[in-house]
């Protein structure tokens, strides 16, 4: 799997609130044996203190973000991230209850990378993180 150095340098930063899919982000990545870093932030605010430390984040990364967050909410977070020249190239896929055909809108007009739809916990995190792999296997990520 992603045993290449290359390949473990991804970072993953997850922005979601919800202890239960964070536990089941870990659980994904263990059962298909991922050793990228992953790196938590609860809401929007949190993520970007982590995206503006230069010790927290270093190389490539992909943010795996919610809709539904305290404090700074998803689509806040991304209004931010896409008007900072030193952010707004970072990698976003929505990982997020709603299936609304309005958030999911929203979320491509500010260039998400894709917008996926928690469902079946325990196989839609496999089924996300085996996609994700052959992503960054294939497509090469801005650095910090």
């Amino acid at each position: 799997m992603s045993s290449c150095d290359s390949y473990n340098q991804v970072m993953i930063l997850l922005v979601d609130d919800d202890d239960v899919d964070y536990m089941a982000v870990q659980r994904a990545m263990r059962q298909l044996r991922l050793l990228n870093p992953l790196i938590r932030a609860r809401d929007g605010l949190e993520a970007l203190n982590i995206l503006t430390d230069p010790e927290t984040i270093k190389g490539p990364y992909l943010i795996l973000l919610d809709l539904n967050m305290p404090r700074m909410n998803g689509f806040e977070f991304l209004e931010h991230i896409r008007s900072d020249p030193t952010l707004s190239s970072s990698v976003v896929f929505m990982l997020t209850t709603s299936s609304t055909d309005e958030d999911r809108m929203i979320a491509y007009r500010h260039h998400v990378a894709g917008y996926m739809v928690k469902t079946d916990i325990k196989d839609g995190f496999n089924n996300i993180f085996n996609m994700l792999e052959g992503y960054w296997r294939i497509v090469e990520l801005p650095t910090v």
